[in-house]
């Protein structure tokens, strides 16, 4: 199978949001846990790699997108896109802008599109500024944001530092007309000289406007959901076969480990509920740990019962976060969690959980990490952009997700569980 479209995501949370949207197509979607150190020899229609860049040095983060650009083309790829969160985390220096710039380098196109939108997540885009539900981004709680504060939702403005080239709007107006109202609009922007596009979107119909009018671009970017649409678009027009693999659901035993290292106010909702139930769970205090390390955890969860999915996690409000911080420095605080989260998911796997649910990108990146993941079949969805995955780690085949800070209703730690058994 030659890759249709070949994806590079900017944390792990966000490659299995990516990677669980295109499934939908029933068609088999691959995610490789950085860039594979082999050759590619069985793509899937959709490989998605999964990287920990957000937020890297920027020389950093361009040499790994640009090393992934380089395998997804081995791999047959010849459209390509470039994923990073539907809030546009990112700093002043990068690595949306940067890294965006460095793959039109290498594919040679003068231009690509930036839209972060994704409806049922509640994130859309008006006239350049960006929307979480009803509040404008800069005043959402991603203002709190631990590592990527954001204190401006005007994404042209956030933009324009981040790159060399000029920044343009294709606004609501515009895609409401339609893809060759859309596809227009690109073209006179390009003619000015313009490589960088933002475009509006509000709603699932924008977004297959959008995804019909960008479709033959070497390079898209944006959110995980302006790229649903493409795998109905290649389906249409040969691109992609009716035939294309489909993916395989193993059956796996119940003993399950949940796992939250994200502080955002949806995860913190998801904790809340889930003790609530009256379901084990532990916090994990990052002063503690840095005074005493992981063992008081371990201990713990070696007295649990997985059979009713014990909870460990370091979510908290963001005053509890920036105590933290402050003694322990940012880096310094979060690498502690997510230690102690990994050596967690380690121990319950070797003690028979074959079901692992995450919170958190960077939490995913480091327990993926730890549990020796390298590749991923994306499987059933929980929520809209969090499926399950399976993959082999330890000689075992798991059941794994990955869920973003802000993705998932409250109740989606005893959802994840519930869909996996009816399976």
């Amino acid at each position: 199978m030659t890759t249709v479209l070949g994806c590079i995501a900017d944390d792990f949370t966000g490659a299995t949001d990516l990677a669980g949207l295109l499934a939908r197509s029933g068609v088999r979607v691959s995610l490789r846990i950085g860039v594979p150190s082999e050759p590619p020899t069985d793509p899937a229609a959709f490989e998605v790699i999964a990287l920990k860049s957000r937020t890297a040095p920027v020389v950093e983060a361009v040499a790994e997108s640009r090393a992934a650009l380089k395998w997804l083309q081995a791999a047959g790829a010849q459209r390509f896109f470039w994923k990073y969160c539907s809030t546009f985390d990112s700093t002043a220096e990068g690595n949306i802008g940067p890294v965006a710039e460095a793959l039109m380098q290498d594919l040679g196109t003068d231009q690509t599109i930036y839209c972060p939108a994704f409806p049922e997540n509640g994130r859309s885009i008006f006239m350049g500024n960006l929307f979480v539900g009803c509040q404008p981004l800069a005043e959402s709680p991603m203002k709190d944001h631990p590592l990527t504060p954001m204190g401006d939702s005007d994404l042209m403005r956030l933009l324009k530092p981040q790159v060399t080239k000029p920044v343009g709007l294709a606004d609501r107006l515009t895609v409401a007309r339609g893809a060759r109202a859309l596809a227009a609009e690109l073209a006179a922007l390009k003619s000015r000289g313009v490589a960088h596009v933002v475009v509006d979107a509000v709603a699932n119909s924008d977004l297959e406007v959008i995804a019909e009018a960008c479709r033959n671009m070497k390079l898209m970017t944006g959110g995980s959901a302006v790229a649903m649409p493409l795998p109905a678009c290649y389906l249409a027009d040969g691109t992609l076969s009716p035939d294309a693999p489909k993916v395989r659901t193993p059956k796996l035993g119940t003993k399950t480990i949940v796992l939250s290292g994200s502080c955002s106010a949806m995860t913190n909702k998801q904790v809340a509920d889930y003790t609530s139930r009256g379901v084990p769970a532990f916090q994990l205090d990052p002063l503690a740990l840095a005074e005493n390390g992981p063992q008081k955890a371990l201990d713990w969860l070696a007295k649990q019962d997985l059979e009713v999915a014990p909870l460990v996690y370091a979510t908290a409000n963001p005053a509890s976060v920036r105590a933290a911080q402050e003694k322990l420095g940012v880096a310094g605080a979060g690498e502690i969690v997510e230690a102690t989260l990994s050596a967690c998911a380690v121990a319950a796997r070797d003690r028979g959980a074959r079901r692992v649910i995450v919170a958190g990108g960077e939490t995913s990146g480091a327990v993926t990490k730890a549990l020796g993941v390298t590749q991923l079949d994306i499987g059933a969805e929980i929520a809209p952009g969090v499926p399950w995955t399976y993959c082999h780690s330890g000689g075992h085949e798991i059941a794994l997700t990955l869920k973003s800070g802000n993705f998932g209703s409250e109740t989606f730690f005893s959802e994840a569980q519930t869909k996996l058994e009816f399976l």
